[in-house]
């Protein structure tokens, strides 16, 4: 679900602060470069793989959700491992299954969103992982394993997770929202900027009229869509690439976004609070899945373990702070990137508190209904 971060100047700041930190200084990086070890183009030195993996492929090849890979985590694998990695991007799951379903596509990993990967795993597009060459999955919070949409994590493992909810700039908004319902009121027409994001949107929807987010009853979601329909009109702009962008500029003052966008907003002006609505915020985890075919496979689990290590994974906490599974990386940043690890537990946005994530609601694969949430979500947009 996603998230571009562009660096602005506090991040370029913080970003040099930490590679310097890392590297020890400048002269440091020359020696340590001297010295045999990885360094990246930013001087960033590389940790050694915790797992090694014996590889003889080239190259690998991700499709993966729009700027959501820190740059000296891709290029600490490759120059660890002599790889080169081939990255696409894409701003929905259904941009990404449309594209993989029609075969092809010469991918080897890619980002699922939970829901997306049942129906992926049901028409054969994935391909069972092998836990013995995947000894990072030590790494992970139990909280964010074997979840239904994956039981016993048999197609992928966790990248990011987080929430749908409400962002609002209090500057501007003085009748501030507390539920998902209260977006419909006319004072916000125009001024709202939501997801891109079909099953989130009815989802959010469905809410409001108290029915359940996965409903497969087509009297209800008729209902759902005829409601939308008198909010589309309302909301300013949909975007998925990088919704704060519209809120940092004050083009927008409100409307419904992921964690990891709404805590990057805040950190740009403090007036942006993400609230969690009174029908429960919808609840989502992003996950690294195989394709069936991968052509690489062996530089995929090299992928898996050597970037979601604790010495690299932390990063994440720095560039996309969404809510991160990663127990490991957490107990690094917790030592050795204090200042990040501090304000990570210190915000209700990154670590959800307990009782939203007990009223949320989890989007599921909805089977043969999935064509009516397609036929909706045309219909309103194109309104």
């Amino acid at each position: 679900m996603k998230k571009n971060y562009l660096f602005k100047v506090m991040g370029l700041l913080a970003a040099a602060s930490i590679v310097l930190s890392a590297c020890g200084g400048g002269a440091k990086a020359t020696e340590t470069a001297a010295g045999g070890d990885k360094v990246t183009s930013t001087g960033y030195v590389c940790p050694p793989a915790e797992f090694p993996s014996e590889v003889t492929s080239t190259e690998l090849n991700i499709f993966v959700w729009t700027e959501y890979i820190p740059p000296e985590m891709m290029e600490c694998f490759e120059l660890v491992y002599g790889i080169k990695v081939n990255r696409d991007e894409y701003s929905s799951n259904e941009e990404m299954y449309a594209k993989v379903s029609a075969g092809g596509s010469n991918y080897d990993l890619v980002q699922p969103t939970d829901y997306i990967i049942a129906l992926m795993a049901r028409q054969n597009l994935l391909q069972e992982l092998d836990h013995a060459k995947l000894p990072v999955l030590k790494n992970f919070d139990p909280n964010y394993l074997d979840f239904e949409f994956d039981p016993g994590n048999k197609y992928s493992i966790p990248y990011q997770a987080g929430t749908d909810a409400i962002v609002v700039n209090t500057d501007a908004v003085t009748d501030v929202p507390a539920s998902f319902s209260d977006l419909w009121k006319p004072e916000y027409a125009g001024k709202m900027v939501f997801l891109d994001d079909s099953r989130a949107t009815i989802g959010m929807t469905l809410l409001t009229l108290g029915y359940d987010v996965n409903t497969t009853d087509p009297a209800q979601l008729e209902e759902a869509k005829n409601k939308l329909k008198e909010l589309i009109p309302n909301v300013k702009l949909f975007d998925s690439d990088s919704p704060k962008t519209a809120l940092i500029a004050g083009d927008v003052d409100l409307g419904m976004t992921w964690t990891g966008e709404a805590l990057l907003a805040q950190r740009e002006n403090p007036a942006i609070q993400y609230i969690y609505p009174s029908e429960g915020a919808i609840l989502w985890q992003d996950n690294w899945a195989m394709l069936k075919d991968a052509p690489h496979a062996d530089a995929a689990y090299a992928w898996l373990n050597y970037t979601m290590q604790g010495d690299i994974f932390w990063m994440m906490l720095r560039d996309f702070p969404f809510t991160n599974p990663n127990q490991a990386a957490l107990d690094f940043a917790k030592t050795d990137q204090t200042e990040l690890y501090d304000a990570y537990m210190a915000s209700p946005i990154t670590n959800t508190p307990a009782e939203d994530i007990q009223k949320g609601h989890r989007i599921a694969d909805v089977g043969e209904a999935t064509p009516l949430y397609d036929d909706i979500w045309v219909e309103v947009k194109g309104q």
